[in-house]
């Protein structure tokens, strides 16, 4: 089969690697139809995920049909269509018994870590993966939802939803600020509106990405290059600062952004993927009675946003900005690291 393989930071292509097999019986393999790429990705093309290794192939994101099963797995089949979890989960030790998934004790890759597609095992960007634990790491995909809009459950929409709403609290009245606009920004807004806040203001460098996240639920947006962008966040709060800051990019300026408007005995819940130090001036923060969050995902609440996926409560499709067969991966890279320029948000690659 082909596949994207990383061959060390900067450097990926497009080749022929051996088929996935089963190796436990537990094991799925599923023909990828439907995948994309997540700006994880991008952060482990620039090195900053040391863990993953030179000639491992990319991808934690993706729907497809079960093509093999192993012998201890009954509840899925050969044919079924199926959402990939970012995150595996062996459902038996300690940490998924209390749906922390995320730190599964199970053995696949490295004990302590569930996401391991992409990053400790052979990930999705690929024409067919295999999948450890399947019956508790893949999801039936429902009837009448299009593959390109289940594969948003794979990682983005849990991903916004656990780590930035619900680890930041947000509550009826809330006025919430989400830094960083892109796909799992976006994410966060769309679920944000869920749990009913007042306001949810969606801050970033481009002016195209404030735009698009008024159609998902930002009630405002503010662009961050404006000289005063702080200022016109706390026009939109009187005067306090917002109840929950969601940073969901993973650089230092964001992470500064976030504190910097955030009120006291608020919320800061940080979700992008940071490869590079960050600072907390506890001196002066020590006495805002802040509560700070950080994550990776979980995905319990995946069942839940795919029955809203279904039944239409998550107006997402306009996510998509980007269609590429499977095959030109390599310009769809090229598209989705260069958002500022395309209009990128979540580039959708089909087999």
């Amino acid at each position: 089969m082909k596949a994207l393989v990383y061959h060390g930071p900067g450097r990926k292509a497009w080749e022929e690697v051996p088929d996935p097999v089963i190796l436990k019986p537990t094991d799925a393999v599923v023909k990828i139809d439907t995948t994309t790429i997540c700006g994880t990705d991008l952060h482990i093309l620039k090195g900053d995920v040391p863990a993953v290794t030179e000639g491992r192939i990319l991808g934690h994101e993706g729907v497809g049909t079960i093509t093999e099963v192993g012998a201890a797995v009954t509840d899925l089949a050969v044919g079924d269509r199926v959402i990939v979890s970012c995150i595996s989960a062996c459902g038996k030790c300690d940490f998924c018994k209390k749906g922390v998934f995320s730190h599964c004790r199970a053995d696949e890759g490295a004990p302590g870590i569930g996401w391991i597609f992409g990053h400790l095992i052979d990930g999705t960007q690929a024409e067919y993966v295999r999948v450890p634990f399947a019956e508790t790491s893949l999801y039936r995909v429902p009837d009448g939802v299009a593959d390109e809009l289940a594969v948003l459950i794979s990682d983005i929409l849990p991903t916004g939803h656990e780590i930035g709403v619900r680890y930041g609290r947000v509550s009826p009245g809330d006025v919430v600020a989400v830094v960083g606009a892109g796909p799992v920004g976006l994410a966060a807004i769309a679920t944000a509106g869920l749990y009913g806040p007042s306001r949810v203001i969606a801050v970033d460098l481009d002016a195209n990405r404030v735009e698009q996240a008024k159609h998902f639920g930002a009630t405002d947006g503010v662009v961050a290059s404006d000289a005063d962008w702080k200022e016109q966040v706390f026009a939109l709060t009187d005067g306090l600062g917002v109840d929950v800051a969601i940073e969901a990019v993973g650089v230092p300026a964001t992470w500064d952004m976030a504190l910097a408007i955030v009120r006291p005995a608020g919320h800061v819940a940080n979700v992008g993927v940071h490869g590079k130090a960050v600072g907390l001036h506890l001196e002066e923060k020590w006495i805002e009675n802040l509560t700070i969050t950080t994550g990776l995902v979980n995905t319990d609440t995946s069942p839940t946003l795919i029955k809203l996926l279904a039944q239409g409560k998550l107006d997402v499709a306009g996510f998509i900005s980007h269609r590429y067969a499977l095959s030109d991966i390599l310009d769809a890279y090229e598209t989705f690291g260069n958002a500022a320029e395309t209009k990128a948000l979540k580039v959708i690659l089909s087999a």
